[in-house]
């Protein structure tokens, strides 16, 4: 185990201040991009309708939820879900590394990230065709599973660009300030889910799913408004110049990139194998949370929205709070203080089930005051570790460790079903992931720039 070194001492010259308006630009595509997260994968879309009896076989849903085969098919959708989410990962896996390079190379990381916000915006408006029917399933788990493969490759891009916004030190609190930004976004959003269910939706029919298709097509409208800013504000990083090469060839020069990597910042290498397996586990919490609110510990598709309102805003507060802690103490430290919390919290949500859902109200916040702080310092970490002029490829190579352990998660989530056919079970799965990415930050150095 090795302790984090302080970070670099303050410069004798004072460094640029980087303009507000360009920070809060850059911050907005963090609220712009979450609904997708929030309202789509976690709390709305996914949780309360595409795993729903709607898009079971009508016999089996007509059983009810005490009949075995009911919750045996309730839990086969989750499973096929993650299954869904799975194999996008593996795109993204292969993808995000050499994408990032070659917007290094060109200098065209703003580009980038157009096609792929636009492209986002696309498969969340197509969840509209997506009816209340057994074949509808797999257009629904297909559009948000390659919507995931243009927000993480996105995120790529997104995360590249912070070191256009920020200095060394500021780098925790900006960083801390887009994630808040993320968390207020579907605050806002779940919000509004919330009253327009409440109001009935002023009287239109909602059959059909109609409710949900709709309120996808509202989360791409949100993310075309939101998101332009950045485009317009936030300045270009330039190119390396390196000489431009064929999309294959990107892979033979990530594969000498990596054995210099090795070589020459094995820190910044161990990093992202050590932060791939945590943050595999706290996908896990984001994809399967209000899957357990609503099928383990009963909730209403209200008290769902409820705790998704409650969730967001908890993690924010949190997210934006631990950017001083991360510029004080360090990303490191922070990182193993919130995993630490998760793991308690997540043993409590599996074990104290039969308490009610006065558990998952208390230790389910819990979770979420520590998954913001972790995404923020993991953030913060690798663009202080990151060798410069190599953002884009690094951050991509972030992605894809993590999405090349990405099976982790939603493997041990299908596993602790499928034997123990009761979904709470699958809660320590992703507590086990959690774990495991603790133990090995324990052994990621952290060196001084």
């Amino acid at each position: 185990m090795t302790s984090e070194t302080t970070m670099s001492p303050e410069p004798a010259v004072e460094e640029p201040r980087v303009p507000r308006g360009r920070v809060f630009a850059w911050a907005l595509w963090d609220w712009a991009t979450q609904p997708y997260n929030s309202v789509i994968i976690t709390f709305v879309f996914a949780a309360l309708y595409l795993v729903s009896d709607s898009f079971m076989d009508p016999a089996i849903a007509a059983l009810g939820e005490d009949d075995p085969a009911y919750e045996a098919a309730k839990a086969d959708l989750s499973g096929s879900f993650g299954l869904a989410m799975t194999l996008a990962a593996v795109v993204i896996a292969v993808l995000a590394p050499v994408i990032g390079q070659r917007a290094d190379t060109s200098g065209r990381r703003k580009r980038w990230l157009a096609w792929c916000t636009t492209l986002l915006v696309v498969c969340m408006a197509g969840l509209y065709f997506v009816q209340a029917a057994p074949a509808y399933f797999v257009v629904g788990a297909g559009l948000i599973a390659v919507g995931s493969i243009f927000s993480e490759i996105g995120g790529v891009h997104y995360n590249a660009l912070i070191t256009q916004v920020t200095t060394p030190r500021t780098m925790g609190r900006v960083s801390g300030l887009g994630w808040g930004f993320g968390y207020t976004g579907g605050i806002v959003a779940l919000v509004l889910v919330v009253v327009i269910t409440e109001l009935d939706w002023f009287g239109m029919d909602t059959s059909n799913g109609m409710a949900y298709r709709l309120i996808a097509v509202g989360c791409a409208v949100w993310t075309l408004a939101f998101a332009w800013p950045l485009f317009r504000y936030v300045p270009e990083a330039p190119g390396t110049g390196r000489a431009p090469v064929s999309f294959l060839g990107g892979y033979v020069r990530l594969w000498h990139d990596l054995v210099r990597l090795w070589r020459e910042e094995r820190h910044t290498l161990w990093f992202l194998l050590s932060s791939a397996v945590y943050r595999d586990g706290l996908a896990g919490v984001f994809t399967f949370g209000a899957i357990i609110a609503s099928v383990a510990y009963g909730f209403s598709e209200s008290q769902v929205l409820y705790f998704g309102v409650a969730a967001n805003l908890v993690a924010g507060v949190a997210t934006m709070a631990s950017g001083l802690i991360d510029d004080r103490f360090g990303p490191r430290r922070l990182i193993l203080w919130s995993l630490g919390g998760m793991v308690v919290a997540g043993l409590v949500v599996a074990f104290l089930e039969p308490l009610g859902p006065v558990v998952f109200w208390i230790a389910g916040l819990t979770l979420c005051l520590f998954v913001g702080p972790v995404q923020s310092a993991s953030r913060s970490l690798l663009a202080r570790i990151s060798p410069p002029g190599k953002q884009g490829e690094i951050f991509g190579l972030y992605a894809t460790t993590g999405r090349a352990v990405s099976f982790l998660a939603p493997a041990m989530w299908w596993v602790a079903i499928t034997l123990t056919h009761e979904t709470i079970w699958g809660v320590l799965g992703i507590v086990a992931v959690v774990l495991a990415g603790f133990v090995s930050m324990l052994f990621v150095k952290v060196p001084t720039r």
